[in-house]
């Protein structure tokens, strides 16, 4: 099935806190998971960057298992951040260790080399061009920094997107309904993105299907 791209940015405030009102506790605790996985220790003063981070949800659940640990936490939408600020301020203690910038990639307000993790969870499929994702976490990681990117994966054809429609958005509002069919035509497949990694000189991140309807990018970057 062609990829069909979709908007950027999640712009308006009707979207974004319908977004922020969504259950999406099974993917985030996923990547949660994903993250233990990979073995990152107790990331005592890690500094870590949340790249399209939304509401904040997944920000809030990396802070709670790693408190030891800070995030920069971006997105290029105003009304989405406001969903962040509202998340963190629910959030006893985490707001502190919590910096939200509104910054679209590339960003030269992003230090480079200076962060432990890379994170990032469902902004893959929103970017027209890929490769300023994979250009943002080259730039920003140190050497050696762990990398976990998931986000959803392209079905084969029209018809498994409308299946996954109904088994994961049966009980949403129709706006979100359609943002995840959109979502869905704009994700990638998982060859696509070996390929993008390759190009952007990442070829030590592996790529990993790991749900009907997600796949990760995960690994160290090399050392020097």
């Amino acid at each position: 099935m062609k990829r069909r791209p979709e908007p950027e940015l999640m712009e308006g405030a009707e979207q974004a806190l319908a977004y922020a009102q969504a259950d999406f506790s099974e993917s985030n605790t996923l990547f949660i998971k994903l993250l233990a996985e990979l073995k990152p220790g107790p990331l005592h003063g890690a500094r870590a960057l949340d790249l399209g981070c939304g509401p904040a949800d997944i920000v809030c659940r990396f802070l709670r298992a790693y408190p030891n640990a800070t995030c920069d936490a971006v997105d290029g939408s105003t009304a989405m951040l406001d969903q962040a600020r509202a998340t963190l301020e629910r959030a006893p203690g985490l707001a502190p260790r919590c910096r939200l910038l509104l910054e679209c990639l590339p960003s030269p307000a992003l230090a480079p080399g200076q962060y432990d993790l890379v994170l990032s969870n469902s902004l893959l499929h929103q970017l027209h061009n890929p490769q300023v994702l994979w250009q943002t976490v080259r730039e920003t990681a140190r050497p050696g920094a762990l990398v976990l990117v998931m986000d959803l994966m392209r079905p084969a054809s029209a018809g498994w997107a409308e299946a996954l429609v109904a088994t994961y958005t049966a009980n949403e509002p129709e706006l979100l309904r359609t943002d995840f069919r959109n979502s869905l035509f704009a994700a990638f497949e998982p060859k696509e993105v070996e390929d993008q990694l390759q190009e952007a000189g990442l070829s030590e991140l592996q790529v990993g299907v790991v749900s009907d309807r997600h796949l990760a990018v995960f690994g160290r970057l090399a050392a020097p």
